[in-house]
């Protein structure tokens, strides 16, 4: 569920708050689902992500198969994607994002799940998780790294965004808190390595890219 162009260290000045660590918190697909289509009208089509994209698919055979994770309405990741060749799946929490995508690209797989039970028996060439991963709890973005596991394909490659440093924090989403939260870099790149993926490339704050923090890392099992 691609957030509305914002990064972790980006939340809403003047919102940003650490939580307790048993206060509760609501699935943020939820909020996805209830405002999916204004959502989708506000998200930005400037693609800032590019140059990550081609990056990765210049690592790649033609026509990947290209798992990605949190997909929301498909707009823009999805469709550079698709109109590059690449055979894609969506998942995404959210039924209306999915029923979006599904009618724009009829012809790729979308699919309504969790992508922290996710099973699919399958592996593909990469795996996407862009300003989607963020919004899991810092122990579920740890179990994660199983799930990437079983679904890269050997070689693969898996891009994701992550905050600069460890922490949680509440952002506005018309008018409803929005959870995200990130481990640190040290965390990520000990989960990487344990899940069998080289680091290729991290970009903390990236201004040429909104002020996102990009991973690009391959399997090497």
């Amino acid at each position: 569920m691609q957030q509305l162009g914002l990064t972790l260290n980006q939340v809403q000045p003047g919102k940003r708050k650490t939580l307790p660590k048993d206060q509760h918190r609501p699935e943020v697909y939820h909020l996805y689902q209830r405002f999916a289509r204004d959502y989708d009208r506000d998200r930005g089509r400037t693609l800032m992500e590019r140059a990550y994209l081609d990056d990765m698919l210049a690592r790649l055979a033609d026509r990947p198969r290209v798992l990605d994770l949190g997909c929301g309405s498909g707009e823009p990741i999805a469709r550079y994607l698709v109109e590059r060749g690449c055979a894609l799946t969506g998942v995404d929490a959210a039924p209306a994002m999915i029923a979006l995508c599904r009618e724009r690209f009829p012809n790729e797989q979308w699919l309504v799940a969790d992508m922290r039970a996710l099973d699919l028996e399958v592996r593909f060439d990469a795996l996407i998780a862009w300003d989607s991963f963020f919004h899991l709890k810092p122990d579920d973005q740890r179990r994660m790294f199983e799930v990437f596991r079983a679904h890269i394909a050997p070689g693969g490659l898996l891009l994701f965004t992550s905050g600069p440093r460890a922490g949680e924090a509440i952002g506005d989403f018309y008018g409803h808190e929005l959870f995200h939260a990130s481990l640190d870099p040290e965390g990520y790149e000990s989960l990487l390595r344990t899940a069998g993926f080289e680091v290729l490339r991290h970009r903390p704050e990236d201004p040429d890219c909104g002020g996102h923090t990009v991973w690009l890392a391959q399997s090497v099992r």
